[in-house]
Order: C-alpha cells, then structure tokens, then sequence
C-alpha cells in the first residue's frame, strides 16, 4: 500500500485529497486511469487474486510433511504437538489428495481422532471419526477407532455396531482377531441406553427465540438525523429488536480462535474450508453455511461395498454425506473467495466486509451493477470529513477490491470510475455504521494463587446490521446491543416513554472517558461531535473522574485542569442547563458547591474558576507536582502488572505498589478513575500471594468509585462483582448472596432471558453460592 501511495504523482494525491462527493467520479477516473497503466499495481492484483501464486491454496506436500511431523509427535508421546500438526495439515490438504489407497484428508481425521482419544477428548474422537468415515465410509480403522469412542462413552450397543463392521472391512486376519477380542469383552458388559447426539461444536443460542416486545419507528432530528425511537412506553430490559447481518467478517486477531461464519470460539477437533486454507469452522453446519464447501466422497469409494444385512442401516446412518450438513439458509458469504486466492487473508476486514456486501448484492439481484443499484446499504457516509492521508487509502482499497472482485466473480464486472465512486463510497459507509461483535468470555483460572473471575470483552467481528445500524449514539445508553453467535440483540436497559430516542453506546460512555475525550473518540472515529445529554449536561463523573485532591486534606472538593474546565464550562453555554448527578447515593459524599460553582458561572460573568484552584473551597493545588507524583505511583502499578502477568509476585513489589496506593489517594480526588484501577490491580496481587481479605476490601473500594461513575446499576458495576463474588466465595463469605443477588438483578436489566447464554459462568456463580444463599429470595426473570 506505501509502495503504491509512493508512485502516485503528487497532483493526483491532491486531487483525490480534496475529493468531495460532487468531483468524486472525476477523482476516481484520473486515479484507476493511473493506476491500470502502472506495472506494480497490476503485480500487485496478480498476488492477491490468482491462486497458483496464493499462500492460501492447498498444498498436498505440505500437508504430508505435517502429517509425517504429526507422526513423530504421537510416537513420542507429544499429544499437543500431533494435534496441531494433523489440524494444519487437514488445513492444507486438498480433498482429492490421496494417501496410499485411502483419502489423505481421511487419514488425518483418524489420526487426530486417536489424538483425542489418548487425551480422553472423547466427543470429539467420535466426530472425527466420522468425518473420516464419510469420505471413505470402508476405513476399517476409522470404524475401529469409533467403536473405542463409543464404547467409553458408555455407548456400548453404537460400539458393537461399529466394530462389526470395522472386522467385516478389515483385511487381515490378525486384524479381525483383536476385533473380535474388544466385541466379546463389550458385549459381555451391561448394555447401556445413551448415545451421543451432540456432532456439531457450534454456539447455542438458546432462549434465541424470545419475541421482540415493542415496534420501532425511523425518526429524523435536527442534531442527530435519522435514529430510531420508541412508538409506545417500552418497560426496563425488553428486548425490542433482533437481526441477523447483511453482511459479516471476522477480524483478523480472532481467525485462529473463533468460527469464521458463527464466530463462537473454535473446539479442538476444527474443520476447515475444502477450497482454501484460511478459514476454520467449528462444525460442517457452519462451513456449508459460509460457503467452504461439503465432504464428498473419496474417488475409490465411489463402488458400492457390501456390508451385511445387519450392518447395512448402520453403516448408511453413520457414513451419509447428508448428516454433517444441512441445506444452506443464507448467502454463501465465504464462496467468492475460495480458491486459494490470497486477498481475503492480506486485505483490511472493512474491504472484504465491502467485497461481501457487493458479492451479496449481485447475487440477490441477479443483475450486473449500475449507478442506480451499487449503493446496497443506504446509510450515511463521512467521505468530505475523512482525513487525506486515509481518503487516499480508501480510493486504493476500493480499486484493488473491484480487480480482485473481478477475477472472483463468475461474470465480467466492470472496473471504471462509476464503479469505483460507488466502491469508495460503500467503503465510507462501512467505517462509520459497521458494528463491532463482541463476545463476553469468563475467565475463571483455578489454583491457589488464581486471582478471581473476570469478564473479558473480545471484539471477534465486524458486520452491518441494516436496522440495527440505525441506532444512534448516546454516551448515556438507554439501550444495550450484544450478540449470541452472530445475531444482534437490542435490549432496553430504563424505562423509555412514546416517542424517545433509542440510543445505545458505539463505544464512549459517561464514566468511562471524561467529556473531551469522548467527543475526541466520537469526532476521529465516526465525524460527529456528540450532543447527548452526558456531553451536553453537568454530571458528576466528568467532574471527578480525572479531577485531583484539593491541597486541603479535609475538603472533598473538585481539582480541574484547564481543558476539563473548558468542556465543563462549555455544557453551561448551551441550551442544556440542568445539571445530571449520577451514582446514587454515594454522590451525596462529594461537596455538591463544586456544580453550584460551575452553575453561578453561567449568570455572573465576573465570577472565574481557575485550573488547579478548588471548586468548593478555593485553594491552589500544585498540578505539575501532583502529576508527577502520579507518574510516579502509576509506575509502581505497572511494575505490580507485569509481575502478576509473570506469575512472580516479589514482596517488594506489591509493598511499593501499595505505598502507591495511598500516593494516588492523597494527589487525586477520592472518585477519580485511576485510583478505582490501581485499587482493583493491587487486589489482584494480594489475591495472587493469598490475601484474599485485603483482595476483597480493595475490590469493594474500586466498585464504590465506579458506582459514582457509571451508576449503581451499570453493567461495569456487574462485571467487577463477579470479581468480589468470587473472592467473598473463597472466604465463605455470606456476603456473597447479596452480591451474587444483586449482579443477576444487572445482567438481567441488560440481558434479559439472555443473562446465561452471554455469561454462562453467572449460573456457575449462582450453584456455587447456593450453601450461603438460602436466606436471599431467588430472582425471578
């Protein structure tokens, strides 16, 4: 991409820099002009789009050579080792490859199925056996292998099936001897009734089928366009709209760990494209879904083979192509770039999310493009406000895309200035309206120097969402988005009376950035400067949240700099005059005279707040001096991290992050944010080193800052007491019913029926508690 902006004359930059959608066409007409007459970006499409040059396509030597490693590994003992060589090698193979008299492909699901064996991954064992089985539904082994699986599953009657028929397949004599010995033991022990049904690794998405509860109407406002807003009173925690995307892309950082089409996190026993070697899938379901193909048969079992009257019905059930898939419900989105080509792998996930959208949109239509119908999504754009320098990238972008488009599609689509402007254009709606999807992962380490549960949040894909991109920004939500496997969810987190706006978070909210910040995030990201009412109002979090101590220890009042004043003070001049006081009654905590202050500077010009003076009492604080005793202490609590990520937690080290502790509290205000994550760092050294009591009380600390923050009943609020739930569960606290109580109270106001299946380590949380829970009354959902 350097190389390529390198080449463009400077007058051409120019000219596409200063763009707008007016001369767009004219732009894009100098630039693909330049561009198809330039060697290096013809190269440049030659290595992203034919596929005898492609890294991804498959490579039948390469995948014998990790079979020979995976050999070695299993020889050796090293299980770990022979699992990922015989998963990158069913990678790589291609699926007509053949190894000896039997389906390469074949062999290597029977050899990762014995690695699963050796490490008791039994369910796993069995679906790959009968993957194995599919293709060449004679593989004596693999019915071998099988009837092992089975018979450890308890599932004796399947076993007996299959190693009956593994000694009719089976040539050698000997072979069929030892056979017959696991057949006699097996049918000699009890006979047991359960079966393993569950083939497919894909997300559940139980209680998927709750009913939206409220309509929506499109409205349009002067400050903030079209949005979304309520038709009628909608009470707390509805769900109040459901979509699938149009179109999805997984980012690159989740590829290896998370299903390329129902993005849940990938099991051990991966199934990858038949076409390609970049995608993964957690189940055939999901690959015939994306459009990576479905197994076929191996060439040299396509004659019929007799199996035995009694074996027959068995062997048909178990070896039918048609039981690892089912027919394909949406548009193949992965098909358009099978093949081995490379550009899929090397592109930004925003272009092939663009290429996805266009594919899309010409399968639906059936018709080539034109003017009139490339503009699919209908949203706004920011191209006049996006920066030069990714202005330019976008207009490359967009002309590589079509060229690798061209060659993918079945049909001749045009690469011409039209067909660029519009490109460009969707590339631009994309960066401002694609959602992000997240997923929640509990992580919950065991051990005696595990620190407590935690949720982490991992952004694993990126897709648009025609209704659901119609909701608008608020950095105080009154909505939550969230997605089990690739549906969105939107549910109501207060009550939202006819006609307000829906509003959810794209990221910043009150409590978490102060207000310049949050409009700073806003303005780079998505070109609009923020008007809710958290930007627009006085609330305490963005008063205190970076704000420092007053210099008099026994005054509470607020510490500002310059710019938190500016914005501060700003909110007073617009028509917003009231003032919001978030967190409940810990507010009443805080010397209120600090807004009183800032309200009396709206109607007495003669009246001036200076940085660094206090707002309640007036004394100078020393700004200078007190940063650079937070850099001091913040060093302390890097320095504690990186011990807690090393799993060595000197003494000296959590001493001096302690003496830390009491610097911040001393030079910044009581509810600043950086002492909430200093304390929450330092809870879990001592929870590392076993000092779970002075864990629980910094913890406790930290949720009482964020409260004032975020609110009392704020989904940050649920997630840092599943932390102290945990801590108080390892004390035998009985505290814990109440914190347990009041963490499923928030994540049902923002997940509703949905609170497991986002967080299934709550229910876990709940059974755990339940000896200390027996005098707290359950929740109802």
């Amino acid at each position: 991409m350097e190389k390529l902006k390198s080449l463009l004359p400077d007058e051409l930059k120019r000219m596409v820099w200063n763009s707008t959608v007016e001369n767009l066409p004219a732009a894009s007409s100098s630039l693909l002009e330049f561009l198809l007459n330039l060697p290096q970006f013809h190269q440049m499409v030659r290595d992203l789009a034919a596929p005898e040059d492609s890294l991804c396509a498959k490579n039948k030597a390469a995948a014998m050579e990790l079979k020979k490693k995976g050999n070695q590994c299993y020889s050796n003992g090293d299980y770990a080792a022979a699992l990922d060589c015989y998963s990158q090698a069913l990678r790589v193979a291609p699926q007509e490859a053949g190894d000896g008299d039997k389906s390469l492909v074949a062999a290597l699901f029977l050899n990762r199925a014995s690695v699963f064996h050796r490490q008791g991954l039994l369910k796993e064992c069995l679906r790959d056996c009968n993957r194995a089985l599919q293709i060449s539904p004679s593989y004596s082994k693999a019915w071998y292998r099988r009837g092992k699986a089975n018979a450890a599953l308890g599932n004796r009657q399947e076993a007996i099936l299959d190693l009956g028929v593994a000694k009719d397949m089976e040539i050698s004599l000997a072979g069929k001897r030892q056979i017959e010995c696991e057949l006699n033991m097996i049918i000699s022990q009890r006979q047991s009734a359960s079966r393993i049904v569950d083939q497919c690794s894909q997300i559940s998405t139980g209680g998927a089928d709750e009913p939206c509860q409220s309509s929506l109407s499109c409205v349009t406002t002067h400050d903030k366009g079209r949005g979304m807003a309520a038709q009628c009173d909608i009470p707390q925690s509805s769900l109040i709209h459901k979509e699938e995307p149009y179109a999805l892309v997984i980012l690159k950082s989740s590829r290896e760990s998370h299903c390329h089409y129902c993005l849940g996190e990938l099991p051990l026993d991966t199934v990858p494209c038949l076409s390609c070697s970049i995608p993964l899938y957690c189940s055939e379901r999901c690959r015939a879904q994306a459009g990576g193909g479905s197994l076929v048969r191996h060439q040299e079992e396509q004659r019929d083979k007799s199996y035995g009257d009694s074996l027959e019905k068995h062997v048909m059930e178990v070896t039918s192509l048609h039981n690892s898939t089912t027919a394909v419900e949406c548009f193949p989105e992965h098909k358009h770039e099978c093949g081995g080509v490379h550009w899929p792998a090397v592109l930004p996930p925003d272009v092939v999310l663009a290429g996805r959208i266009l594919a899309k949109h010409l399968s639906q239509t059936g018709i080539l493009m034109n003017p009139e119908t490339l503009i699919v999504l209908g949203f706004s754009h920011n191209y006049s406000l996006i920066a030069q320098g990714t202005k330019l990238e976008v207009h490359i972008y967009a002309s590589v895309l079509l060229c690798c488009l061209q060659h993918a599609l079945g049909f001749e689509l045009p690469v011409n200035a039209i067909y660029l402007s519009q490109t460009v254009i969707l590339l631009s709606q994309i960066r401002v309206n694609a959602m992000a999807i997240i997923h929640m992962k509990s992580v919950d380490p065991r051990g005696p120097h595990a620190f407590t549960s935690t949720v982490e949040q991992v952004t694993v894909g990126q897709a648009i969402y025609k209704t659901g991109s119609m909701f608008n920004h608020s950095c105080q939500p009154n909505i939550n988005a969230y997605f089990l496997s690739r549906t969105l969810f939107v549910r109501t987190t207060e009550v939202v009376q006819t006609g307000f706006p829906l509003e959810l978070s794209y990221g910043p909210q009150v409590g978490q950035w102060d207000c310049c910040d949050r409009l700073q995030i806003l303005e780079d990201k998505y070109s609009f400067r923020c008007r809710c009412s958290g930007c627009s109002e006085l609330n305490i979090a963005d008063l205190v949240l970076n704000a420092f101590h007053c210099a008099n220890p026994d005054c509470t009042g607020v510490v500002l700099d310059a710019p938190v004043i500016k914005y501060e003070t700003g909110k007073l001049t617009s028509s917003h005059k009231t003032s919001r006081l978030n967190g409940g009654s810990e507010v009443k905590k805080i010397n209120v005279k600090s807004l009183v202050c800032l309200n009396l500077m709206s109607n007495n010009s003669s009246c001036h707040i200076k940085p660094a003076s206090c707002l309640n009492c007036g004394h100078y604080c020393n700004l200078d001096a007190a940063r650079e005793a937070v850099d001091n202490a913040l060093s302390c609590m890097h320095s504690l991290e990186d011990a807690i990520a090393s799993k060595e937690i000197p003494s000296m080290v959590l001493s001096d992050a302690s003496r830390s502790l009491g610097l911040l509290r001393s030079v910044l205000h009581p509810y600043n944010k950086r002492i909430a994550e200093a304390e929450d760092k330092l809870a879990q050294g001592f929870c590392w080193t076993g000092d779970l009591r002075s864990s629980k009380a910094l913890c406790s600390s930290s949720i009482k800052i964020l409260e004032v923050l975020y609110g009392n009943d704020h989904i940050v609020i649920g997630y840092e007491l599943i932390k102290l739930a945990t801590i108080q569960l390892s004390l035998d606290d009985p505290e814990v019913a109440k914190t347990i109580t009041r963490l499923e109270k928030i994540f049902l106001r923002y997940f509703g029926a949905h609170a497991n299946l986002v967080l299934p380590h709550l229910e876990t949380l709940k059974k755990e508690s339940l000896p200390l829970h027996r005098q707290f009354s359950s929740v109802e959902i």
